[in-house]
């Protein structure tokens, strides 16, 4: 599980492609649910990368 504040590493993100290979942090302060579709948002990613939503499985602790 992860925590907001925390940096993490965006291995693939489905949300946009362009985030993959980023750092960024989490922002959700609970765990995700329907209306993210159990996805993780996270920001801090560049200049021109909003934040994106990401499943647990496309993050990795960084």
């Amino acid at each position: 599980m992860f925590k907001a504040g925390q940096e993490v590493l965006i291995v693939s993100c489905e949300d946009d492609p362009r985030a993959a290979g980023r750092t960024g942090r989490i922002v959700d302060e609970v765990p995700p649910g329907p209306l993210t579709e159990g996805r993780w948002t996270v920001r801090r990613i560049g200049l021109l990368i909003g934040p994106v939503l990401c499943h647990t499985s496309e993050l990795r602790l960084a």
